[in-house]
């Protein structure tokens, strides 16, 4: 076991490991559809505790309706619902949306803020989706740490922290800078398709030679 170090890993091995997962995905993007970053701040919101694929269902006909901060803010909360219902949370996501559109049109010009710190403060906005956006959406070296990311970290050995909060912190730091502004999206990825929580593809993961293989 790799117990209280930040990575089971030395530097040529992690090099190896981002090169690997560069070469499984070598032009990663969110699954998420949007068309602007508005939209794509308002997906990554509605994407908390559900999958990409039920958020695109729901998305076209709301974005076609609210495509951008002020016709979001005009549609309020009630105007929203209708929707999203078929997405987890629904209440409070149509609640924070109103919110947030109503923020950024009164404070942003109706622009999302390209900064950490401004994105935290809008409701229903939390660190996960804030650093999404800032990479997705501004092309900025972030990782936002999900269960995915989580899971590949924990069980290969990358960043065995035990919660997800150490693995946030001490991952960026472990990887290679030529990889760190598609990091997100190879981990992600790799953990959606490969790493899964059950039955993992390691007989045709391309980083099994280098996986730790620590399951819980």
């Amino acid at each position: 076991m790799c117990e209280k170090i930040s990575s089971c890993f030395t530097i040529e091995q992690r090099q190896e490991l981002f090169a690997l997962l560069q070469q499984e995905h070598p032009n990663p993007k969110s699954e998420l559809n949007y068309k602007n970053n508005f939209e794509l701040l308002c997906a990554v919101m509605l994407s908390a505790q559900a999958t990409d694929k039920s958020v695109n269902k729901a998305t076209p006909q709301l974005f076609a309706k609210a495509p951008d901060a002020a016709s979001m803010a005009a549609l309020g909360e009630e105007g929203i619902a209708p929707y999203i219902k078929q997405i987890g949370l629904w209440r409070s996501k149509a609640r924070n949306l109103a919110q947030t559109a109503y923020i950024l049109q009164k404070d942003y010009q109706g622009q999302v803020p390209g900064e950490y710190k401004l994105l935290v403060k809008l409701p229903g906005v939390g660190s996960k989706t804030a650093k999404v956006v800032l990479n997705v959406g501004f092309n900025l070296p972030y990782i936002a740490v999900d269960t995915h990311i989580f899971r590949v970290c924990k069980r290969t050995g990358l960043c065995p922290y035990k919660t997800l909060k150490e693995v946030e912190k001490n991952l960026p730091d472990l990887v290679p800078q030529e990889f760190l502004q598609n990091a997100h999206h190879y981990l992600l990825l790799h953990g959606r398709y490969v790493c899964k929580a059950r039955n993992p593809s390691c007989e045709t993961c391309l980083i099994n030679g280098l996986c730790k293989k620590l399951f819980d």
